[in-house]
């Protein structure tokens, strides 16, 4: 963690994603009300009206209300999808790399056969199938991001079932279970933490293009859907468009320079 404060990326990266996470959660404090809901005239110019201090959308919507509630929607998803991706990346890795057998190769193939298929395209045939709820975006960018971990968990797993520790808790009669998800896991754990960063940033990627595609839940506020909705002003308003590509592109890359921070400061302590 020392290694993290003297990066300036890194620091830079983590104030604006304690920023983001602090406006998520103050969302309904700091723009109460429905920011779908009519606040004015429509297409005010950004900086030209107090109240609405980004402007408005064609339809009278608050632009600034739009970002506040839509960083709460990307937050929200790509937190969620990691801690899916992760959770079940892990298990399967750990149970593979422990089994061995028949039983990690089953495992495996069903990795590569996630693998195949690119994880936006699982993703937006999933949505296109369940329906655009925030449970069902979820779990299909989640479906698309847990095999990286898992393949991680895996190599980690490999390099550790032989140690010293775990024969002697085969010895004292653990039950395989045990070993794996209490001896085994804990140490396997920290790499595939490392991949977090990478997972939420496409996470929050993914679910601004299906919400740009019409894909994502018509009655919450996205980025990406508010990007579609600027694109038919682009001539005549093109703020409506860049504002919120903006939140996004800031977003993603504080996401990825902590992540790449946190990625090299596991790498220098891990032991070789």
């Amino acid at each position: 963690m020392a290694g993290l404060l003297k990066r300036p990326e890194a620091l830079a990266g983590g104030a604006v994603l304690l920023a983001l996470a602090l406006i998520a959660l103050a969302a309904p404090l700091l723009s109460p009300g429905d920011p779908l809901a009519i606040a004015g005239k429509p297409l005010i110019l950004p900086l030209t009206d107090a109240a609405h201090p980004l402007g408005t959308d064609r339809l009278g919507r608050d632009l600034l209300a739009g970002l506040i509630h839509g960083a709460r929607t990307s937050m929200t998803v790509g937190l969620l999808v990691a801690v899916v991706a992760l959770s079940a990346g892990m298990i399967v890795g750990t149970v593979a790399g422990l089994a061995g057998g028949w039983t990690e190769a089953v495992l495996m193939r069903l990795v590569e056969a996630f693998q195949i298929v690119p994880g936006f395209l699982l993703a937006l045939a999933l949505v296109s199938v369940a329906g655009p709820s925030l449970a069902g975006v979820v779990l299909a960018i989640a479906l698309g991001a847990w095999t990286g971990p898992a393949r991680l968990a895996r190599s980690r797993v490999l390099a550790l079932r032989e140690s010293e520790f775990v024969a002697a808790a085969r010895v004292l009669g653990l039950h395989p279970a045990e070993i794996a998800f209490r001896q085994i896991m804990p140490l396997a754990l920290p790499p595939v933490l490392s991949l977090t960063a990478i997972i939420v940033a496409g996470a929050i990627l993914t679910e601004a293009a299906l919400s740009f595609l019409g894909l994502g839940n018509p009655n919450v506020v996205t980025w990406g859907g508010m990007i579609a909705e600027g694109r038919n002003q682009l001539r005549s308003a093109a703020w409506l468009s860049i504002i919120p590509g903006l939140a996004l592109v800031i977003t993603v890359v504080s996401t990825y320079l902590v992540g790449e921070a946190l990625t090299d400061s596991l790498t220098e302590r891990r032991p070789r």
